[in-house]
């Protein structure tokens, strides 16, 4: 073997520092899943690195070597979430691409995570504009150009007028079931997403 003026030998394989970092995929989805479970169990102001490591199975350097705060661990898991997005549906016809919307909307929020943790996190929000900038991120504007990009379409097939507002669509999207499944906490009744797929598409200036 090759050796260096120390009589070492310079070929030998390099190995990583002993006590160096690495950061496993499986535990860091293992960490990420942990965060929902517990903000849905305990609420983001009662969450804790603590509390996630354990659910996680990992220890709390395993969360602390990607994450330097709960704040940043929530916020990581937030625009995970905001990447994922909606679907983009291209049914061929305005109804169609809503009443897709809708059901993905629907099913989303009658989880039982979700049904915890949106309302939870939405409180805390109006505490740190990290959070809320997140929070927006996740919740309105990943899912604009999808609603921008359905109403498009519909304005070329000639379906609805030029000019109709894909913000406005959004709002009509996903207010109403919001406002259902989280704010009143009803059920979706037999019938109600095909309802309010007309009052959309309606809204927008469709038929």
């Amino acid at each position: 073997m090759a050796q260096d003026g120390s009589g070492n030998d310079s070929t030998a394989v390099r190995r990583t520092p002993a006590g160096a970092a690495v950061l496993r995929e499986d535990k860091t989805e293992a960490i990420r899943a942990a965060v929902f479970e517990e903000l849905a169990a305990v609420g983001f102001a009662r969450m804790s690195i603590e509390g996630i490591a354990r659910r996680a199975g990992v220890g709390k350097t395993a969360v602390y070597r990607r994450w330097r705060s709960k704040l940043h661990l929530v916020l990581d898991v937030v625009s995970a979430v905001a990447a994922a997005g909606m679907p983009t549906p291209d049914t061929g016809s305005l109804s169609g691409d809503v009443r897709i919307l809708l059901e993905v909307a629907a099913r989303a929020l009658r989880h039982p995570m979700a049904s915890q943790i949106i309302p939870d996190l939405l409180a805390e929000a109006a505490r740190s504009p990290e959070l809320a900038s997140a929070l927006k991120a996740a919740l309105h504007d990943s899912q604009e150009g999808v609603a921008t990009a359905m109403v498009a379409r519909a304005v070329e097939r000639g379906e609805i007028p030029a000019g109709a507002d894909g913000r406005l669509a959004l709002d009509l999207l996903t207010g109403p079931l919001y406002w259902r499944l989280l704010v009143v906490r009803d059920a979706v009744p037999p019938g109600y997403l095909d309802e309010l797929t007309a009052a959309v598409v309606g809204a927008l200036g469709g038929r």
